[in-house]
């Protein structure tokens, strides 16, 4: 299935770039372009579209106002020549934010992340499955399903602890909401504020959990579960 596209700008050097760009991957479709971002948006209420190019500092309406705009959101890349712009807090599930001028290797670097997350979400979770997106500072951030060692639960975040970075992944979701899109059988919730990935666990010791990178865990009562099943017969 190809992605549909559409692009906004009010430059029409920026959007004939975009139009260059797309033309080079065979998995996508541009629909329209738009130099007007009012026309823009109209198109989009009206049309199903799966991935939206948008100048952010545009006259009328910016991009993020047009976007948050937008009752069914498609997918989103930013385009900026500013980069404090990359930065405004707002919840609008980018797949990535490009800086003018924007080079082939970084836009394209954007198209693959979309075409994954485009995958990602047309298909259900499945025990072959390799990875997930989350929403990360500002961005959808992609993570190999292999490289997660544990999930933190705060108040309204998660953290996601990674053995491939030094800092983990913080998110706005809930443990629950992770799990459900984690595959069945290879990741295990262990406490209120815990879920592991099993292939992680070195040992237990009573009720605690000691993970290959040395980071000790406690499991409640309410998951002993998780204990039992690591008993031999």
């Amino acid at each position: 299935m190809r992605i549909r596209c559409v692009a906004i700008d009010d430059e029409p050097l920026a959007l004939e770039l975009v139009k260059e760009y797309v033309s080079r991957f065979p998995e996508l479709t541009l629909i329209q372009v738009f130099d007007d971002a009012i026309l823009g948006k109209d198109f989009l209420i009206e049309q199903d579209i799966d991935l939206l190019f948008v100048d952010i500092n545009m006259p009328d309406i910016t991009g993020l106002e047009l976007v948050a705009g937008l009752e069914k959101k498609p997918m989103v890349i930013f385009t900026t020549a500013h980069r404090k712009f990359a930065l405004e807090g707002f919840e609008l599930d980018a797949i990535d934010y490009l800086l003018k001028p924007i080079d082939f290797e970084r836009f394209s670097k954007a198209i693959r992340k979309a075409i994954d997350y485009f995958g990602f979400r047309t298909k259900p979770v499945t025990q072959n499955q390799e990875y997930i997106f989350v929403r990360s500072e500002y961005r959808m951030v992609k993570i190999d399903l292999k490289t997660i060692e544990y999930i933190e639960g705060l108040e309204d975040y998660i953290k996601i602890h990674l053995t491939d970075v030094p800092h983990p992944v913080l998110t706005l979701l809930s443990l629950k909401g992770i799990l459900e899109q984690l595959p069945a059988g290879q990741f295990s919730r262990i406490h209120r504020s815990y879920i592991v990935s099993d292939t992680k666990v070195k040992s237990i010791l009573k009720k605690n959990v000691l993970l290959q990178s040395g980071v000790t865990l406690p499991v409640s009562n309410t998951y002993q579960d998780f204990i039992d099943k690591w008993q031999p017969d």
